[in-house]
């Protein structure tokens, strides 16, 4: 079994401390190194070739949400979990909407965070509906009509059966609930997210929830 690959980003040294104890005891994951800032994340990425990073968002020098964007770009780009002590912020909806994989509070008991590490790594989401619900309910209002038109030119490259299962990414159901309400199975739902995803240059589920939120699809569902 190949181990998985962690980078671990945070300006406070004890937290750090904390989290290589915590994820170094996995058998499965092996930390290949750490910073403290944002701006040394970059370099270590090119010589330490991490799977995931897992971030914090509030740095002195260069944010996590700075480095965040900055790894996404990247054609060898790593996973991202972001690190923060609120569960929806406006900093937190800019980190997904840049590509990071989801996020974990920094008072997550221990085996969740190793979860969620090994959950990135496999290329699923680090985002439970509850949080996906939050985090639309956050994002309500921001970004006006600008978003909102952008948004909605975007999902009109989409057919009827991508545009269902784009809604039902954005209600945060699971590939397999997915199956069951469209009538699909779950090979196919798995079919059309990654299509979604390269039609609309998109990264992750992440951020097909979050542009179908800005389009409006999931009001449109609402509607008598």
């Amino acid at each position: 079994m190949t181990a998985i690959r962690l980078l671990l980003v945070d300006d406070d040294p004890l937290v750090r401390a904390g989290l290589s104890f915590m994820l170094g005891g996995a058998e499965d994951i092996e930390i290949v190194g750490e910073a403290a800032d944002g701006g040394e994340v970059d370099a270590l990425v090119d010589r330490t070739r991490p799977d995931v990073v897992l971030m914090d968002i509030r740095m002195p020098t260069v944010d996590g949400l700075t480095a965040t964007e900055s790894l996404r770009r990247r054609e060898d780009a790593p996973q991202v979990v972001v690190l923060t002590t609120f569960h929806a912020d406006e900093q937190v909806l800019r980190a997904l909407r840049a590509g990071a994989a989801g996020f974990v509070l920094k008072d997550t008991p221990p085996a969740e965070i190793v979860a969620a590490v090994r959950r990135v790594a496999a290329g699923d989401p680090v985002l439970s509906p509850t949080v996906t619900r939050q985090l639309m309910a956050h994002a309500a209002g921001t970004g006006g009509p600008t978003r909102h038109t952008r948004a909605r030119a975007r999902v009109a490259a989409l057919g009827d059966r991508e545009r269902e299962v784009a809604v039902a990414v954005g209600r945060g159901l699971a590939n397999a609930e997915i199956a069951a309400e469209l009538y699909m199975s779950v090979a196919t739902v798995k079919a059309h997210v990654s299509r979604i995803l390269a039609k609309l240059g998109l990264n992750n589920r992440v951020q097909i929830a979050l542009l179908a939120h800005d389009a409006g699809l999931l009001e449109e569902t609402d509607t008598p």
